[in-house]
């Protein structure tokens, strides 16, 4: 949510902002909010001369009794009566437009940084940097479920029984990789001055409507029936709400804090459930980081936080490369961001993997998180990125790390989290050599 004295002193950068994000419906709101902001300023200076005008007249009623003078003195408790009822209706007034305004606000786009490439889609993001040298290999490499089927890993079958589609069983070995990659994530951010948190995996809609856009909010969020409670979608969610309507000491930052937990998702509008891997699914887990910091220190750390994760999947031997989010498409609240996308020498293509974002202060706006300054109190930027997802996570470092044999080569980080194994060999393998 942008602070409203951008459209009261820079309308046209509101509005240019909108362009520049393909959303030009959303327009006719920026005049709409002025209109009202006007409307709602004009009340509540009438209120407040209502209030001084009560407050003399209780004075002067005041004077009248100690003077005798009763009739005169009801006279002024007339006036003060119908004062009342007037300043009751601008009160009305005024949290009928306040609402208004705060609905139509929370609406109208960030103001995205300026290095943020104009796009209307994600077809027209921008490669930055590419880490590692993607390779296909001289054989086949099986589809993800194919392989982790050969580990006696995945049964999607008895998910579908138990939960429906887009659920999973993990098992064996595959599902002993992704609590190591999570561990290790884990233990890579500990080292890097990240707190570890465990955080709450539900929250209430204060909280999802603080943290994200409505759009978002319809796509994402699983809704617990006869409950204000939202099952997470990320942990960034509960990690930021963490922090609602506090005010936080220059001292006391930057806030760096990484996170596990589950992450649910509905996956509206992903054309269906991808129906034998674990690509798109309904559930997963995932490590998380965000940031809370002052203003002028956000950029650096959106700069640090990205390369984190890159660091993280070359460790485990996957080749990555990062990506500029354009601005059609950035969510709402986000000032800037970019996709971290791993290689999949099955696809011979990048898919994402993980998305670090700055949004500014839009957040911190929504949730009220707020900063002690030498100069009185002022909003706090947050970030968050993805450290690690469990499910694309193990697709890469399935496909990256696959032999010729069926076998799995176990990265080096990855070998004290699965008791010393270097090497994991499909439930056939004997068989076949």
């Amino acid at each position: 949510m942008i602070d409203i004295n951008l459209i009261r002193t820079n309308k046209e950068l509101v509005k240019n902002n909108i362009k520049k994000k393909f959303q030009d419906e959303k327009l006719p709101l920026v005049d709409e909010v002025e209109k009202l902001d006007i409307e709602l300023r004009k009340i509540r200076s009438e209120r407040d001369n209502l209030r001084a005008k009560r407050n003399t007249l209780s004075q002067q009623i005041g004077e009248l009794m100690r003077q005798g003078k009763k009739k005169d003195a009801d006279i002024k408790k007339e006036e003060v009566v119908f004062n009342n009822a007037h300043i009751q209706d601008l009160e009305k007034q005024e949290d009928e437009i306040s609402n208004r305004i705060k609905k139509i606000m929370m609406t109208i786009p960030n103001i995205i940084d300026d290095s943020v490439p104009i796009g209307k889609d994600d077809s027209q993001n921008v490669e930055i940097e590419r880490f590692g040298t993607p390779a296909v290999p001289d054989f086949e490499i099986p589809y993800n479920a194919d392989i982790l089927e050969s580990f006696n890993g995945l049964d999607k079958e008895s998910a579908g029984r138990t939960s429906g589609s887009g659920f999973y069983y993990l098992m064996g070995d595959p599902a002993r990789l992704v609590s190591a990659m999570l561990s290790y994530a884990r233990d890579y951010m500990i080292d890097k001055g990240f707190i570890y948190c465990i955080p709450p995996f539900m929250i209430h809609s204060d909280v999802v409507n603080g943290v994200m856009s409505f759009a978002e909010m319809d796509a994402m969020m699983y809704k617990i029936e006869g409950e204000d409670l939202y099952l997470i979608g990320t942990s960034e969610h509960s990690m930021i709400g963490k922090f609602k309507g506090q005010i936080l000491k220059e001292s006391e930052l930057p806030i760096t804090m990484t996170s596990y937990s589950p992450c649910f998702r509905k996956e509206v509008g992903a054309h269906g459930i991808e129906e034998r891997g674990i690509y798109r699914v309904h559930q997963f887990e995932k490590q998380e980081m965000i940031v809370i910091c002052k203003p002028e220190d956000s950029m650096n750390w959106y700069n640090k936080m990205w390369q984190y994760t890159v660091e993280i999947f070359r460790n485990l031997n996957i080749p990555v490369r990062t990506l500029e989010c354009c601005s059609g498409d950035l969510a709402d609240l986000k000032v800037k961001s970019c996709d971290v996308e791993a290689w999949s020498p099955r696809q011979k293509k990048y898919f994402e993997v993980g998305s670090c974002s700055t949004l500014g202060d839009a957040q911190a706006r929504r949730l009220d998180i707020r900063i002690k300054g030498e100069k009185g109190n002022y909003f706090a930027h947050t970030l968050n990125n993805t450290v690690l997802a469990s499910t694309r996570a193990l697709i890469a470092l399935i496909e990256n790390n696959l032999q010729q044999d069926g076998s799995i080569i176990v990265p080096k980080v990855l070998i004290p989290y699965m008791g010393g194994k270097d090497r994991l060999y499909p439930k056939n393998y004997q068989q076949k050599n």
